[in-house]
Protein backbone atom coordinates (compact mmCIF):
# COMPACT_ATOMS: atom_id res chain seq x y z
CA UNK A 1 0.00 0.00 0.00
CA UNK A 2 1.28 3.45 -0.87
CA UNK A 3 0.79 4.91 2.50
CA UNK A 4 2.16 6.86 5.38
CA UNK A 5 1.26 7.93 8.85
CA UNK A 6 2.19 10.56 11.36
CA UNK A 7 0.93 11.69 14.74
CA UNK A 8 -0.84 14.59 13.02
CA UNK A 9 -4.20 14.53 11.28
CA UNK A 10 -3.98 13.98 7.54
CA UNK A 11 -5.14 16.85 5.39
CA UNK A 12 -7.45 16.73 2.43
CA UNK A 13 -7.10 18.52 -0.85
CA UNK A 14 -9.24 21.33 0.49
CA UNK A 15 -6.89 21.97 3.38
CA UNK A 16 -9.43 20.72 5.92
CA UNK A 17 -8.72 17.82 8.26
CA UNK A 18 -9.36 14.51 6.53
CA UNK A 19 -12.15 13.50 8.90
CA UNK A 20 -13.91 16.81 8.34
CA UNK A 21 -13.94 16.49 4.57
CA UNK A 22 -14.88 12.83 4.85
CA UNK A 23 -17.92 13.57 6.94
CA UNK A 24 -18.86 17.13 6.04
CA UNK A 25 -20.42 17.23 9.49
CA UNK A 26 -17.20 17.25 11.45
CA UNK A 27 -17.16 15.62 14.85
CA UNK A 28 -18.37 16.36 18.38
CA UNK A 29 -18.04 19.91 19.63
CA UNK A 30 -19.22 21.53 22.79
CA UNK A 31 -22.17 23.76 21.93
CA UNK A 32 -24.41 20.76 22.41
CA UNK A 33 -28.07 20.72 23.24
CA UNK A 34 -28.50 24.45 23.66
CA UNK A 35 -27.56 25.43 20.12
CA UNK A 36 -29.67 22.66 18.65
CA UNK A 37 -32.61 23.73 20.78
CA UNK A 38 -32.36 27.24 19.37
CA UNK A 39 -31.99 26.00 15.81
CA UNK A 40 -34.93 23.62 16.05
CA UNK A 41 -37.04 26.26 17.75
CA UNK A 42 -36.51 28.83 15.00
CA UNK A 43 -36.83 26.28 12.20
CA UNK A 44 -40.18 24.85 13.23
CA UNK A 45 -41.62 28.16 14.56
CA UNK A 46 -43.38 26.10 17.16
CA UNK A 47 -44.14 27.38 20.62
CA UNK A 48 -41.31 27.46 23.11
CA UNK A 49 -41.02 24.04 24.65
CA UNK A 50 -39.41 20.69 24.20
CA UNK A 51 -38.44 19.10 20.93
CA UNK A 52 -38.38 15.38 20.28
CA UNK A 53 -35.24 13.83 21.66
CA UNK A 54 -34.40 16.77 23.98
CA UNK A 55 -33.18 15.76 27.39
CA UNK A 56 -36.07 15.73 29.84
CA UNK A 57 -34.02 14.50 32.77
CA UNK A 58 -30.43 15.02 33.83
CA UNK A 59 -27.86 12.25 33.84
CA UNK A 60 -28.22 9.89 36.78
CA UNK A 61 -31.61 9.50 38.34
CA UNK A 62 -32.29 10.78 41.80
CA UNK A 63 -32.04 8.06 44.40
CA UNK A 64 -35.32 7.28 46.17
CA UNK A 65 -35.50 8.93 49.55
CA UNK A 66 -36.09 6.31 52.24
CA UNK A 67 -38.99 6.86 54.63
CA UNK A 68 -36.62 6.93 57.57
CA UNK A 69 -34.65 9.71 55.96
CA UNK A 70 -37.76 11.76 55.53
CA UNK A 71 -38.44 11.48 59.27
CA UNK A 72 -34.96 12.40 60.36
CA UNK A 73 -34.27 15.93 61.38
CA UNK A 74 -31.65 18.22 59.91
CA UNK A 75 -29.22 17.43 62.72
CA UNK A 76 -29.30 13.69 62.03
CA UNK A 77 -28.82 14.27 58.30
CA UNK A 78 -25.83 16.51 58.96
CA UNK A 79 -24.31 13.86 61.22
CA UNK A 80 -24.71 11.21 58.55
CA UNK A 81 -23.15 13.47 55.91
CA UNK A 82 -20.07 13.90 58.08
CA UNK A 83 -19.55 10.14 57.93
CA UNK A 84 -19.86 10.07 54.12
CA UNK A 85 -16.91 10.23 51.73
CA UNK A 86 -16.53 13.37 49.57
CA UNK A 87 -17.69 11.43 46.52
CA UNK A 88 -20.77 10.12 48.34
CA UNK A 89 -21.61 13.66 49.46
CA UNK A 90 -21.20 14.86 45.88
CA UNK A 91 -23.51 12.11 44.63
CA UNK A 92 -26.07 13.04 47.26
CA UNK A 93 -25.96 16.67 46.11
CA UNK A 94 -26.42 15.51 42.50
CA UNK A 95 -29.41 13.36 43.45
CA UNK A 96 -30.95 16.32 45.21
CA UNK A 97 -30.33 18.45 42.13
CA UNK A 98 -32.00 15.82 39.95
CA UNK A 99 -35.15 16.03 42.06
CA UNK A 100 -35.21 19.81 41.61
CA UNK A 101 -34.60 19.42 37.88
CA UNK A 102 -37.57 17.09 37.47
CA UNK A 103 -39.68 19.55 39.39
CA UNK A 104 -38.57 22.31 36.95
CA UNK A 105 -36.79 24.15 39.78
CA UNK A 106 -33.70 24.82 37.70
CA UNK A 107 -32.02 27.45 39.87
CA UNK A 108 -32.07 25.12 42.89
CA UNK A 109 -30.85 22.27 40.66
CA UNK A 110 -27.92 24.40 39.50
CA UNK A 111 -26.97 25.14 43.09
CA UNK A 112 -26.97 21.42 43.91
CA UNK A 113 -24.92 20.49 40.86
CA UNK A 114 -22.45 23.27 41.72
CA UNK A 115 -22.16 21.80 45.21
CA UNK A 116 -21.56 18.34 43.71
CA UNK A 117 -18.78 19.74 41.52
CA UNK A 118 -17.08 21.41 44.48
CA UNK A 119 -17.30 18.28 46.65
CA UNK A 120 -16.22 15.73 44.06
CA UNK A 121 -12.56 14.60 44.20
CA UNK A 122 -10.73 15.84 41.11
CA UNK A 123 -9.54 12.37 40.18
CA UNK A 124 -13.14 11.15 39.76
CA UNK A 125 -13.34 12.45 36.20
CA UNK A 126 -16.33 10.38 35.14
CA UNK A 127 -18.47 11.67 38.00
CA UNK A 128 -17.26 15.23 37.54
CA UNK A 129 -18.17 15.02 33.89
CA UNK A 130 -21.70 13.95 34.84
CA UNK A 131 -22.11 16.83 37.28
CA UNK A 132 -20.99 19.39 34.69
CA UNK A 133 -23.29 17.93 32.06
CA UNK A 134 -26.27 17.97 34.42
CA UNK A 135 -25.61 21.59 35.27
CA UNK A 136 -25.37 22.35 31.55
CA UNK A 137 -28.79 20.74 31.08
CA UNK A 138 -30.22 22.99 33.78
CA UNK A 139 -28.60 26.06 32.22
CA UNK A 140 -30.15 25.03 28.93
CA UNK A 141 -33.61 25.24 30.44
CA UNK A 142 -32.79 28.82 31.44
CA UNK A 143 -31.44 29.50 27.92
CA UNK A 144 -28.08 30.56 29.36
CA UNK A 145 -26.12 29.43 26.33
CA UNK A 146 -22.68 30.69 27.36
CA UNK A 147 -22.91 28.62 30.52
CA UNK A 148 -24.11 25.62 28.52
CA UNK A 149 -21.06 25.83 26.29
CA UNK A 150 -18.69 26.22 29.22
CA UNK A 151 -20.04 23.25 31.17
CA UNK A 152 -20.28 21.02 28.10
CA UNK A 153 -16.65 21.84 27.36
CA UNK A 154 -15.70 20.77 30.87
CA UNK A 155 -17.71 17.55 30.51
CA UNK A 156 -15.98 16.68 27.25
CA UNK A 157 -12.51 17.46 28.57
CA UNK A 158 -13.09 15.23 31.58
CA UNK A 159 -14.71 12.37 29.69
CA UNK A 160 -14.80 12.46 25.87
CA UNK A 161 -17.37 9.68 25.77
CA UNK A 162 -19.84 11.77 27.65
CA UNK A 163 -21.01 14.40 25.20
CA UNK A 164 -23.92 13.35 23.01
CA UNK A 165 -22.33 12.60 19.66
CA UNK A 166 -25.54 13.16 17.73
CA UNK A 167 -26.16 16.58 19.27
CA UNK A 168 -22.70 17.91 18.70
CA UNK A 169 -22.54 16.52 15.18
CA UNK A 170 -25.63 18.56 14.39
CA UNK A 171 -24.00 21.65 15.85
CA UNK A 172 -21.02 21.09 13.55
CA UNK A 173 -23.38 21.37 10.60
CA UNK A 174 -24.95 24.50 12.01
CA UNK A 175 -21.56 26.13 12.49
CA UNK A 176 -20.50 25.24 8.95
CA UNK A 177 -17.09 24.22 10.32
CA UNK A 178 -16.17 27.83 11.02
CA UNK A 179 -15.32 27.54 14.73
CA UNK A 180 -11.68 26.44 14.77
CA UNK A 181 -11.53 26.01 18.54
CA UNK A 182 -14.58 23.80 18.47
CA UNK A 183 -13.16 21.78 15.61
CA UNK A 184 -9.93 21.11 17.52
CA UNK A 185 -11.88 19.88 20.51
CA UNK A 186 -14.05 17.83 18.19
CA UNK A 187 -10.98 16.23 16.67
CA UNK A 188 -9.70 15.33 20.10
CA UNK A 189 -12.98 13.74 21.13
CA UNK A 190 -13.32 11.44 18.14
CA UNK A 191 -9.65 10.47 18.25
CA UNK A 192 -10.00 9.41 21.87
CA UNK A 193 -13.21 7.53 21.15
CA UNK A 194 -11.58 5.76 18.22
CA UNK A 195 -8.50 4.94 20.25
CA UNK A 196 -10.58 3.35 22.98
CA UNK A 197 -12.57 1.19 20.57
CA UNK A 198 -9.49 0.19 18.61
CA UNK A 199 -7.64 -0.88 21.72
CA UNK A 200 -10.31 -3.44 22.53
CA UNK A 201 -10.93 -4.57 18.96
CA UNK A 202 -7.29 -4.85 17.91
CA UNK A 203 -6.19 -7.12 20.72
CA UNK A 204 -8.94 -9.59 19.83
CA UNK A 205 -8.62 -9.39 16.05
CA UNK A 206 -7.85 -12.41 13.90
CA UNK A 207 -4.45 -12.04 12.19
CA UNK A 208 -4.90 -11.44 8.48
CA UNK A 209 -2.24 -11.96 5.84
CA UNK A 210 -2.03 -9.03 3.39
CA UNK A 211 -2.34 -9.51 -0.34
CA UNK A 212 0.61 -11.00 -2.27
CA UNK A 213 1.12 -7.62 -4.01
CA UNK A 214 1.49 -5.86 -0.68
CA UNK A 215 3.96 -8.45 0.61
CA UNK A 216 6.08 -8.35 -2.53
CA UNK A 217 6.14 -4.54 -2.47
CA UNK A 218 7.19 -4.62 1.16
CA UNK A 219 10.16 -6.89 0.58
CA UNK A 220 11.17 -5.04 -2.58
CA UNK A 221 12.03 -2.00 -0.47
CA UNK A 222 15.00 -3.88 1.01
CA UNK A 223 18.18 -4.49 -0.98
CA UNK A 224 20.51 -5.59 1.85
CA UNK A 225 18.01 -7.96 3.42
CA UNK A 226 19.26 -11.56 3.50
CA UNK A 227 15.85 -13.10 4.22
CA UNK A 228 14.22 -11.51 1.18
CA UNK A 229 16.83 -12.83 -1.25
CA UNK A 230 15.99 -15.88 -3.41
CA UNK A 231 17.26 -19.28 -2.36
CA UNK A 232 20.84 -19.77 -3.37
CA UNK A 233 21.89 -22.70 -5.55
CA UNK A 234 23.49 -24.56 -2.67
CA UNK A 235 20.44 -24.13 -0.49
CA UNK A 236 18.18 -25.51 -3.19
CA UNK A 237 20.47 -28.46 -3.59
CA UNK A 238 20.19 -29.20 0.13
CA UNK A 239 16.44 -29.31 -0.23
CA UNK A 240 16.67 -31.59 -3.23
CA UNK A 241 18.97 -34.14 -1.62
CA UNK A 242 16.02 -36.42 -0.98
CA UNK A 243 16.31 -37.35 -4.62
CA UNK A 244 19.68 -38.90 -3.75
CA UNK A 245 18.46 -40.71 -0.66
CA UNK A 246 19.52 -38.03 1.83
CA UNK A 247 16.17 -36.29 1.99
CA UNK A 248 14.34 -36.70 5.22
CA UNK A 249 16.90 -35.55 7.76
CA UNK A 250 17.92 -32.40 5.87
CA UNK A 251 14.38 -31.36 4.97
CA UNK A 252 13.03 -31.85 8.49
CA UNK A 253 15.84 -29.81 10.02
CA UNK A 254 15.59 -26.94 7.55
CA UNK A 255 12.37 -25.18 8.44
CA UNK A 256 13.86 -21.86 7.36
CA UNK A 257 14.79 -23.14 3.90
CA UNK A 258 11.29 -24.56 3.55
CA UNK A 259 9.89 -21.16 4.53
CA UNK A 260 12.03 -19.53 1.85
CA UNK A 261 10.60 -21.97 -0.70
CA UNK A 262 7.10 -21.00 0.38
CA UNK A 263 8.04 -17.35 -0.10
CA UNK A 264 9.08 -18.00 -3.68
CA UNK A 265 5.80 -19.87 -4.22
CA UNK A 266 3.83 -17.01 -2.57
CA UNK A 267 2.48 -19.54 -0.09
CA UNK A 268 2.80 -17.04 2.72
CA UNK A 269 0.44 -18.61 5.27
CA UNK A 270 2.91 -21.46 5.98
CA UNK A 271 5.99 -19.32 6.59
CA UNK A 272 5.57 -18.58 10.31
CA UNK A 273 5.09 -22.25 11.22
CA UNK A 274 8.15 -23.34 9.23
CA UNK A 275 10.27 -20.64 10.82
CA UNK A 276 9.09 -21.81 14.24
CA UNK A 277 10.38 -25.30 13.45
CA UNK A 278 13.81 -23.85 12.74
CA UNK A 279 13.75 -21.76 15.92
CA UNK A 280 12.54 -24.63 18.12
CA UNK A 281 15.28 -26.91 16.81
CA UNK A 282 17.90 -24.15 17.16
CA UNK A 283 18.96 -24.96 13.67
CA UNK A 284 21.67 -23.53 11.45
CA UNK A 285 19.44 -20.67 10.29
CA UNK A 286 17.98 -19.71 13.66
CA UNK A 287 18.73 -15.98 13.35
CA UNK A 288 17.30 -15.86 9.82
CA UNK A 289 14.22 -17.77 10.94
CA UNK A 290 13.63 -15.42 13.86
CA UNK A 291 13.85 -12.39 11.58
CA UNK A 292 11.63 -13.88 8.88
CA UNK A 293 9.04 -14.93 11.46
CA UNK A 294 9.11 -11.47 13.03
CA UNK A 295 8.67 -9.88 9.62
CA UNK A 296 5.54 -11.89 8.91
CA UNK A 297 4.21 -11.20 12.39
CA UNK A 298 4.54 -7.51 11.52
CA UNK A 299 2.84 -8.03 8.17
CA UNK A 300 -0.20 -9.63 9.82
CA UNK A 301 -0.28 -6.87 12.42
CA UNK A 302 0.98 -8.83 15.42
CA UNK A 303 3.67 -6.52 16.78
CA UNK A 304 3.44 -8.16 20.22
CA UNK A 305 4.69 -11.45 18.77
CA UNK A 306 7.21 -9.77 16.48
CA UNK A 307 9.11 -7.77 19.09
CA UNK A 308 10.69 -10.65 21.07
CA UNK A 309 12.02 -12.15 17.84
CA UNK A 310 13.43 -8.80 16.71
CA UNK A 311 14.97 -8.21 20.13
CA UNK A 312 16.66 -11.60 20.05
CA UNK A 313 18.18 -11.02 16.61
CA UNK A 314 19.37 -7.53 17.53
CA UNK A 315 21.10 -8.86 20.65
CA UNK A 316 22.59 -11.87 18.85
CA UNK A 317 26.16 -10.63 18.39
CA UNK A 318 27.15 -13.78 16.51
CA UNK A 319 24.50 -13.13 13.85
CA UNK A 320 25.27 -11.57 10.49
CA UNK A 321 25.35 -7.80 10.89
CA UNK A 322 22.96 -7.46 7.95
CA UNK A 323 20.37 -9.46 9.88
CA UNK A 324 20.79 -7.33 12.98
CA UNK A 325 20.57 -4.08 11.02
CA UNK A 326 17.44 -5.29 9.24
CA UNK A 327 15.88 -6.21 12.57
CA UNK A 328 16.66 -2.71 13.87
CA UNK A 329 15.03 -1.14 10.80
CA UNK A 330 11.89 -3.18 11.33
CA UNK A 331 11.74 -2.60 15.07
CA UNK A 332 12.30 1.10 14.50
CA UNK A 333 9.47 1.14 11.99
CA UNK A 334 7.28 -0.71 14.46
CA UNK A 335 8.02 1.92 17.12
CA UNK A 336 7.05 4.65 14.68
CA UNK A 337 3.79 2.86 14.03
CA UNK A 338 3.23 2.86 17.78
CA UNK A 339 3.91 6.61 17.86
CA UNK A 340 7.21 6.27 19.71
CA UNK A 341 9.48 8.38 17.46
CA UNK A 342 12.32 8.62 19.97
CA UNK A 343 12.70 4.84 20.21
CA UNK A 344 12.33 4.61 16.44
CA UNK A 345 15.12 7.11 15.86
CA UNK A 346 17.38 5.27 18.32
CA UNK A 347 16.96 2.00 16.44
CA UNK A 348 17.68 3.56 13.05
CA UNK A 349 20.75 5.30 14.43
CA UNK A 350 22.00 2.06 15.97
CA UNK A 351 21.51 0.29 12.64
CA UNK A 352 23.66 2.96 10.96
CA UNK A 353 26.35 2.49 13.60
CA UNK A 354 26.65 -1.28 13.30
CA UNK A 355 26.32 -1.44 9.49
CA UNK A 356 27.56 1.82 8.06
CA UNK A 357 27.43 0.66 4.45
CA UNK A 358 23.87 -0.67 4.52
CA UNK A 359 21.83 1.32 1.99
CA UNK A 360 18.54 0.09 3.48
CA UNK A 361 19.27 1.87 6.76
CA UNK A 362 19.60 5.26 5.10
CA UNK A 363 16.69 4.66 2.74
CA UNK A 364 14.22 3.82 5.52
CA UNK A 365 15.64 6.35 7.96
CA UNK A 366 15.13 8.98 5.27
CA UNK A 367 11.46 8.06 5.16
CA UNK A 368 11.30 8.33 8.94
CA UNK A 369 12.84 11.80 8.78
CA UNK A 370 10.18 12.88 6.28
CA UNK A 371 7.47 11.76 8.68
CA UNK A 372 9.16 13.76 11.43
CA UNK A 373 9.35 16.85 9.16
CA UNK A 374 13.15 16.71 9.23
CA UNK A 375 13.43 17.16 5.49
CA UNK A 376 17.07 18.26 5.29
CA UNK A 377 18.15 15.20 7.26
CA UNK A 378 15.94 13.02 5.07
CA UNK A 379 17.62 14.35 1.93
CA UNK A 380 21.04 13.65 3.45
CA UNK A 381 20.01 10.05 4.18
CA UNK A 382 18.70 9.55 0.65
CA UNK A 383 21.99 10.94 -0.69
CA UNK A 384 23.90 8.41 1.39
CA UNK A 385 21.67 5.60 0.14
CA UNK A 386 22.24 6.71 -3.46
CA UNK A 387 25.99 6.88 -2.88
CA UNK A 388 26.00 3.29 -1.62
CA UNK A 389 23.56 2.08 -4.29
CA UNK A 390 23.53 4.31 -7.37
CA UNK A 391 20.90 2.03 -8.91
CA UNK A 392 18.39 2.77 -6.12
CA UNK A 393 15.66 4.41 -8.22
CA UNK A 394 13.23 4.73 -5.34
CA UNK A 395 15.69 6.58 -3.10
CA UNK A 396 16.37 9.06 -5.90
CA UNK A 397 12.65 9.62 -6.46
CA UNK A 398 12.05 10.05 -2.75
CA UNK A 399 14.83 12.60 -2.53
CA UNK A 400 13.08 14.64 -5.25
CA UNK A 401 9.82 14.32 -3.39
CA UNK A 402 11.41 15.42 -0.12
CA UNK A 403 12.74 18.55 -1.85
CA UNK A 404 9.26 19.33 -3.15
CA UNK A 405 7.70 18.76 0.26
CA UNK A 406 10.17 21.18 1.82
CA UNK A 407 8.91 23.98 -0.44
CA UNK A 408 5.21 23.14 -0.55
CA UNK A 409 2.55 21.94 1.75
CA UNK A 410 2.50 18.69 -0.06
CA UNK A 411 1.76 15.03 0.31
CA UNK A 412 4.40 13.08 2.17
CA UNK A 413 3.99 9.94 0.16
CA UNK A 414 5.55 6.75 1.51
CA UNK A 415 5.50 3.99 -1.13
CA UNK A 416 4.09 0.52 -0.76
CA UNK A 417 7.44 -1.06 0.04
CA UNK A 418 8.08 1.05 3.09
CA UNK A 419 8.60 -0.60 6.46
CA UNK A 420 7.07 2.50 8.02
CA UNK A 421 3.46 2.84 9.20
CA UNK A 422 0.70 2.61 6.61
CA UNK A 423 -2.42 4.12 8.11
CA UNK A 424 -3.50 6.53 5.43
CA UNK A 425 -2.60 6.93 1.83
CA UNK A 426 -1.50 10.53 2.04
CA UNK A 427 -0.13 12.23 5.11
CA UNK A 428 -0.48 15.78 3.84
CA UNK A 429 -2.08 16.97 0.67
CA UNK A 430 -1.15 20.15 -1.12
CA UNK A 431 -2.95 23.24 0.16
CA UNK A 432 -0.96 25.87 -1.66
CA UNK A 433 2.53 26.85 -2.64
CA UNK A 434 4.41 28.56 0.16
CA UNK A 435 6.64 30.54 -2.17
CA UNK A 436 9.74 29.69 -0.20
CA UNK A 437 11.92 28.32 -3.00
CA UNK A 438 10.35 27.91 -6.46
CA UNK A 439 13.71 27.10 -8.04
CA UNK A 440 14.13 24.13 -5.68
CA UNK A 441 10.71 22.84 -6.70
CA UNK A 442 11.67 23.05 -10.36
CA UNK A 443 14.98 21.31 -9.67
CA UNK A 444 13.10 18.52 -7.92
CA UNK A 445 10.64 18.15 -10.79
CA UNK A 446 13.50 18.02 -13.27
CA UNK A 447 15.02 15.36 -11.05
CA UNK A 448 11.86 13.29 -11.34
CA UNK A 449 12.09 13.48 -15.11
CA UNK A 450 15.67 12.25 -14.95
CA UNK A 451 14.76 9.38 -12.60
CA UNK A 452 11.95 8.00 -14.76
CA UNK A 453 14.19 8.37 -17.83
CA UNK A 454 16.95 6.30 -16.23
CA UNK A 455 14.62 3.87 -14.43
CA UNK A 456 11.59 3.45 -16.70
CA UNK A 457 10.52 0.21 -14.98
CA UNK A 458 10.18 1.62 -11.45
CA UNK A 459 6.43 1.88 -10.81
CA UNK A 460 6.87 3.63 -7.46
CA UNK A 461 8.86 6.41 -9.13
CA UNK A 462 5.94 7.18 -11.44
CA UNK A 463 3.58 7.14 -8.45
CA UNK A 464 5.72 9.58 -6.49
CA UNK A 465 6.05 11.85 -9.50
CA UNK A 466 2.29 11.72 -10.05
CA UNK A 467 1.69 12.88 -6.49
CA UNK A 468 4.15 15.73 -6.86
CA UNK A 469 2.48 16.77 -10.12
CA UNK A 470 -0.92 16.64 -8.45
CA UNK A 471 0.34 18.94 -5.74
CA UNK A 472 1.24 21.48 -8.41
CA UNK A 473 -2.13 20.94 -10.11
CA UNK A 474 -0.57 19.43 -13.22
CA UNK A 475 -3.41 16.94 -13.27
CA UNK A 476 -3.15 15.76 -16.87
CA UNK A 477 0.47 14.74 -16.55
CA UNK A 478 -0.17 13.22 -13.13
CA UNK A 479 -2.86 11.06 -14.71
CA UNK A 480 -0.35 9.88 -17.31
CA UNK A 481 2.11 8.92 -14.59
CA UNK A 482 -0.53 6.87 -12.77
CA UNK A 483 -1.28 5.10 -16.05
CA UNK A 484 2.42 4.23 -16.37
CA UNK A 485 2.39 2.90 -12.84
CA UNK A 486 -0.67 0.74 -13.57
CA UNK A 487 0.93 -0.53 -16.75
CA UNK A 488 3.96 -1.72 -14.77
CA UNK A 489 2.01 -3.01 -11.75
CA UNK A 490 -1.56 -3.82 -12.82
CA UNK A 491 -2.22 -5.64 -9.54
CA UNK A 492 -1.36 -2.69 -7.29
CA UNK A 493 -4.80 -1.69 -6.01
CA UNK A 494 -3.59 1.44 -4.26
CA UNK A 495 -2.61 3.08 -7.54
CA UNK A 496 -6.19 2.79 -8.76
CA UNK A 497 -7.39 4.53 -5.60
CA UNK A 498 -4.96 7.39 -6.12
CA UNK A 499 -5.98 7.71 -9.75
CA UNK A 500 -9.62 7.71 -8.67
CA UNK A 501 -8.99 10.50 -6.19
CA UNK A 502 -7.24 12.43 -8.93
CA UNK A 503 -10.40 12.27 -11.07
CA UNK A 504 -12.38 13.82 -8.24
CA UNK A 505 -9.86 16.60 -7.67
CA UNK A 506 -9.20 17.24 -11.36
CA UNK A 507 -12.50 16.76 -13.16
CA UNK A 508 -14.94 16.36 -10.28
CA UNK A 509 -15.81 13.12 -12.05
CA UNK A 510 -17.46 11.16 -9.28
CA UNK A 511 -18.48 8.22 -11.46
CA UNK A 512 -14.96 7.68 -12.80
CA UNK A 513 -13.49 8.05 -9.33
CA UNK A 514 -15.83 5.44 -7.88
CA UNK A 515 -15.24 3.12 -10.82
CA UNK A 516 -11.48 3.18 -10.26
CA UNK A 517 -11.82 2.64 -6.52
CA UNK A 518 -14.22 -0.24 -7.13
CA UNK A 519 -11.62 -1.67 -9.49
CA UNK A 520 -9.07 -1.48 -6.68
CA UNK A 521 -11.35 -3.54 -4.43
CA UNK A 522 -11.90 -6.04 -7.23
CA UNK A 523 -8.13 -6.43 -7.64
CA UNK A 524 -7.41 -6.64 -3.91
CA UNK A 525 -10.29 -7.22 -1.52
CA UNK A 526 -7.86 -6.65 1.36
CA UNK A 527 -7.05 -3.06 0.34
CA UNK A 528 -8.21 -1.16 3.42
CA UNK A 529 -7.31 2.16 1.81
CA UNK A 530 -9.84 1.48 -0.96
CA UNK A 531 -12.62 0.76 1.52
CA UNK A 532 -11.77 3.83 3.58
CA UNK A 533 -11.77 6.06 0.52
CA UNK A 534 -15.02 4.58 -0.76
CA UNK A 535 -16.61 5.18 2.65
CA UNK A 536 -15.41 8.77 2.62
CA UNK A 537 -16.98 9.42 -0.76
CA UNK A 538 -20.24 7.71 0.15
CA UNK A 539 -20.58 9.95 3.20
CA UNK A 540 -20.18 12.96 0.96
CA UNK A 541 -22.88 11.54 -1.33
CA UNK A 542 -25.21 11.03 1.62
CA UNK A 543 -25.13 7.21 1.36
CA UNK A 544 -24.42 6.77 5.05
CA UNK A 545 -25.34 3.11 5.43
CA UNK A 546 -22.98 2.14 2.63
CA UNK A 547 -20.29 4.41 4.06
CA UNK A 548 -20.54 2.73 7.44
CA UNK A 549 -20.28 -0.68 5.75
CA UNK A 550 -17.12 0.43 3.92
CA UNK A 551 -15.55 1.80 7.11
CA UNK A 552 -16.30 -1.42 8.98
CA UNK A 553 -14.62 -3.46 6.24
CA UNK A 554 -11.59 -1.20 6.47
CA UNK A 555 -11.56 -1.60 10.26
CA UNK A 556 -11.38 -5.38 9.94
CA UNK A 557 -8.39 -5.02 7.59
CA UNK A 558 -6.49 -2.41 9.62
CA UNK A 559 -2.79 -3.22 9.93
CA UNK A 560 -2.22 -1.33 13.16
CA UNK A 561 -4.14 -0.18 16.20
CA UNK A 562 -3.48 3.43 15.22
CA UNK A 563 -4.98 2.89 11.78
CA UNK A 564 -7.98 1.16 13.32
CA UNK A 565 -8.57 4.07 15.70
CA UNK A 566 -8.62 6.49 12.77
CA UNK A 567 -11.16 4.33 10.93
CA UNK A 568 -13.37 4.02 14.00
CA UNK A 569 -13.50 7.79 14.27
CA UNK A 570 -14.74 8.02 10.69
CA UNK A 571 -17.28 5.26 11.18
CA UNK A 572 -18.61 6.68 14.45
CA UNK A 573 -19.02 10.14 12.99
CA UNK A 574 -20.86 8.73 9.97
CA UNK A 575 -23.18 6.83 12.27
CA UNK A 576 -23.76 9.96 14.31
CA UNK A 577 -24.81 11.75 11.14
CA UNK A 578 -27.51 9.13 10.53
CA UNK A 579 -28.85 9.72 14.01
CA UNK A 580 -28.83 13.49 13.50
CA UNK A 581 -30.86 13.10 10.33
CA UNK A 582 -33.42 10.94 12.15
CA UNK A 583 -33.75 13.07 15.25
CA UNK A 584 -33.44 16.59 13.91
CA UNK A 585 -33.97 16.35 10.17
CA UNK A 586 -30.61 18.07 9.84
CA UNK A 587 -28.39 17.08 6.91
CA UNK A 588 -25.18 18.56 5.51
CA UNK A 589 -24.80 19.33 1.82
CA UNK A 590 -23.87 16.35 -0.36
CA UNK A 591 -21.99 15.89 -3.58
Amino acid sequence: MMAASKPVEPQSGSGLPRWQVALLVGTPIVLGVGAIYLWNRSRTKEKQGRRDGERKTPEGSASPVPAQAQQDGAANRAAREQDMSPLDRAQAAKNKGNKYFKASKYEQAIQCYTEAISLCPKDQKGDLSTFYQNRAAAYEQQMKWAEVVQDCSQAVELNPRYECLEDVTAVCILEAFQNQQSMLLADKVLKLLGKEKAKEKYKNREPLMPSPQFIKSYFSSFTDDIISQPLQKGEKNDEDKDKEGEAAEVTESSGYLKAKQYMEEENYDKIISECSKEVDSQGKYMAEALLLRATFYLLIGNATAAQPDLDQVINMESANVKLRANALIKRGSMYMQQQQPQLSTQDFNMAAEIDTHNADVYHHRGQLKILLDQVEEAVADFDECILLRPDSALAQAQKCFALVSECQRTSLFIPSGSALPTTTAVLKVQTGYTGSNPSQVQTAMDGFEDVIRRFPKCAECYALYAQALTDQQQFGKADEMYDKCIELEPDNATTYVHKGLLQLQWKQDLDMGLELISKAIEIDNKCDFAYETMGTIEVQRGNLDKAIDMFNKAINLAKSEMEMAHLYSLCDAAYAQTEVAKKYGLKPPTL
